[in-house]
């Protein structure tokens, strides 16, 4: 049934009749994540694990796998890097200039999104600066339709349902308008116990300054965030925790984080989903929330919280940082080569007021070894990254001088 939430004004789906907002943790405050310590799936998934469930799910329904594409996107003028799925086939397989590799085609890509980068760390994982969308793609020609709309949706609620094992009355499905890389069109959003995991958009449109240009394909454009997925099947604290692992956990015992309350960590990443620094009162309303129920200060909370955000932060900014360097981008004061050096010096800022600067090519080194199991090329650039990355640092621990 269709409803409209009151509280933020945006129009969903549900099953459950008693459901009155929209169900998803945002600032608005519709709702907590539900799934901290009881995730709803069948069983908790890995990364990899949750990459290959995808994948192999829509290969088995005539989909044609398709390796990932650069994440530094050289064949667009319009942008720097890849950070969406569909930006491998902008704008000239939307457009009808070249025939798409597969038709229809799924792909598991990883992106790099800088626009939130304030938020990576205090959301326990909702923001990302790098990250994988699975994106299972249908280029429907005037003569050959190959699905829409309802065919995209039944394939997503099977995949969640069938696959993974969630209450189909737990998704919820949210309606909304999206746009980006020069397309536009309406969309769905499905929401699982508070958490939004994919956005599936229906293009139909070409952005032309302020008007609408109906295009002669239609593009099924779906974007599936693996790694909520993958946090949604371990319910861990943060997405970090179930991305990051061990390598997380090594990060933190190097600056010698002792392991957090539990309790409170979770009771937090269930509140995490309120915050965003662009709301900084409600940011701090919900970290009240915790302190009070916890019994501890809102001063003592944050004492206990800033470096563990650090650490998450350094963990996703060092991930960035391999996946840029790898494919040549050089530190500078332009372009790619700005944000490069934005991250490097992003990141060595968090690690010296966590007193382990000193550690910042071993982390590096640690995300290479940990990763290169799925991007062996990652192992095979080492040399060059961690050569640059050492140039760039050495020039900033000068201008800190």
């Amino acid at each position: 049934m269709r409803k409209k939430c009151p509280r933020c004004g945006d129009f969903f789906w549900t099953q459950k009749k008693d459901q009155e907002l929209c169900g998803e943790a945002n600032a608005y405050g519709c709702a907590e994540y539900r799934f901290i310590s009881r995730p709803p799936t069948r069983r908790s998934y890995t990364l990899r694990e949750m990459r290959e469930a995808f994948l192999s799910f829509f290969e088995k329904r005539g989909h044609k796998r398709i390796k990932p594409y650069p994440v530094v996107a050289r064949w667009r003028d319009d942008l720097f890097f890849t950070h969406a799925s569909i930006v491998d086939f902008q704008p000239y397989v939307t457009n009808g200039e070249i025939p798409p590799p597969a038709n229809p085609l799924v792909i598991s890509q990883p992106c790099l999104r800088f626009v939130d980068i304030d938020n990576v760390g205090p959301t326990f994982g909702r923001h990302l600066t790098i990250f994988e969308m699975g994106g299972h793609h249908a280029f429907n020609y005037p003569d050959k339709e190959v699905y829409w709309k309802d065919q995209t949706v039944r394939y997503h609620h099977e995949f969640v349902t069938q696959e993974l094992g969630v209450d189909s009355e737990e998704v919820i499905y949210k309606e909304g308008v999206w746009s980006g890389g020069g397309n536009a069109g309406p969309c769905v959003e499905s929401i699982v116990m508070g958490l939004e995991l994919a956005t599936l958009v229906f293009m139909k449109f070409k952005v032309v300054g302020e008007e609408l240009v109906e295009l002669p394909i239609r593009t099924v454009d779906t974007g599936y965030g693996i790694e909520r997925y993958t946090w949604l099947s371990q319910g861990t604290p943060s997405c970090f925790q179930a991305v990051y692992g061990p390598l997380l956990d090594k990060v933190m015992r190097e600056a010698g984080i002792p392991s957090p309350d539990y309790k409170v960590l979770s009771r937090l990443g269930e509140l995490s989903g309120l915050l965003s620094l662009e709301r900084e009162a409600v940011r701090l309303e919900a970290r009240r929330r915790v302190a009070a129920e916890m019994g501890m200060e809102l001063t003592d909370l944050e004492e206990v919280l800033k470096p563990i955000e650090k650490v998450f932060t350094v963990t996703d900014h060092t991930k960035s940082l391999i996946f840029m360097l790898a494919e040549g981008i050089v530190p500078s004061n332009m372009r790619e080569g700005y944000l490069a050096r934005l991250i490097i010096r992003r990141t060595y800022r968090l690690l010296r007021e966590l007193s382990i600067e000193d550690k910042v090519l071993d982390i590096v080194d640690w995300q290479i070894d940990f990763w290169s199991k799925d991007f062996p090329h990652l192992r095979d650039m080492r040399n060059e990254i961690m050569e640059m990355l050492k140039v760039e640092v050495d020039k900033f621990k000068e201008t800190l001088r």
